[in-house]
């Protein structure tokens, strides 16, 4: 196994710290990367951008007199729950896209991710949605959508490395289940059924970076954080709180670590694999990552530290898991 770590999922309950920590890293230097973190330069994917696709889609709906088509409102969760597969395999499109350092189409772009939205859908089990809309209903949303798009697939096409070779790729999503539940989580919820998800590529050189939060403090730092006027932001977005206890009442991370067969990793079957995947804890209990969310210049260097330190005793966790040690 290389020293760099190929791909890291950087795993939580919404609000608990993931995008500061994603935009810590990207501050750093590779020299720092390598030396604290066993990481190489990162590249980062997200769901995100694809939750609030979902959601201006239903929105364009309402507001040409149609029923939504993907959350039951919007206030509200997934009207099928399988939509949890579908955002990971909109996530595996796009790491088939680095790999194979393919752009993707900036003209009709909200036509192209259509297709890739029904597609995804398809391989986790549903009917196309979009492929059902009458014509003037579609070009009105792909309309009103275009824009958002372009600029989306022109940030990935920006982004794309000349080879991942020394890098890390950095994946970030959030998964959980109804407050109060029963483990193991039944699919399609939880990290266990998400993970499972992930294409072979991602599973086979994949640790997990788990940012530790409480279900009450993921709450908190999610009203906290939310900009009713910035829904798209990867740092500033709000999840309703109907959706944080629905969907985020609890994670099976925990669970998935107690009955794994290997000390400081889960077991991950997928594809007539087992995968056994490391994992290293950040502890985000008490917050430590929101100053972050600042201009880098507004950062104090005690804060700085404590995160440093944190994120490093995690990421040296993944690193000797790989090697042995």
């Amino acid at each position: 196994m290389p020293e760099t770590l190929k791909t890291v999922l950087l795993l939580a309950l919404p609000a608990s710290g993931k995008s500061e920590v994603r935009r810590y890293l990207a501050q750093l230097s590779p020299e720092e990367c390598a030396r604290d973190f066993h990481m190489g330069e990162t590249v980062q994917l997200d769901d995100f951008p694809y939750v609030h696709l979902m959601r201006r889609i239903d929105e364009e709906l309402e507001s040409l007199g149609k029923a939504r088509r993907f959350y039951v409102s919007g206030n509200d969760t997934f009207t099928d729950k399988r939509d949890w597969g579908t955002l990971i395999e909109l996530i595996n499109g796009d790491y088939e896209n680095l790999v194979s350092r393919r752009t993707v189409p900036l003209e009709g772009a909200a036509e192209h991710f259509f297709d890739r939205l029904d597609a995804s859908g398809a391989k986790v089990g549903i009917e196309a949605r979009v492929a059902s809309f009458d014509p003037d209903t579609r070009a009105a949303i792909a309309t009103a959508l275009e824009t958002e798009v372009r600029d989306l697939y022109s940030e990935q096409n920006n982004a794309l490395p000349e080879s991942l070779e020394g890098k890390t790729v950095v994946i970030e999503f959030a998964r959980g289940g109804p407050d109060g539940s029963d483990m193991p989580l039944p699919p399609p919820h939880g990290y266990l059924y998400s993970v499972a998800q992930l294409s072979p590529a991602i599973l086979e050189n994949a640790s997990i970076l788990y940012i530790w939060v409480t279900p009450e403090e993921s709450r908190r730092k999610n009203d906290a954080r939310t900009d009713p006027n910035d829904p798209g932001s990867i740092l500033h977005h709000g999840v309703p709180m109907s959706v944080m206890l629905g969907e985020y009442g609890c994670d099976d991370l925990e669970w998935l670590e107690a009955n794994a067969t290997r000390e400081g990793a889960i077991d991950i079957a997928a594809g007539g694999m087992t995968y056994q995947i490391p994992v290293g804890r950040f502890d985000n209990r008490v917050d430590k990552t929101t100053f972050i969310r600042e201009e880098r210049g507004e950062w104090d260097p005690a804060d700085v530290a404590v995160v440093h330190e944190g994120l490093k005793g995690a990421l040296d966790r993944l690193s000797d898991f790989w090697s042995g040690a």
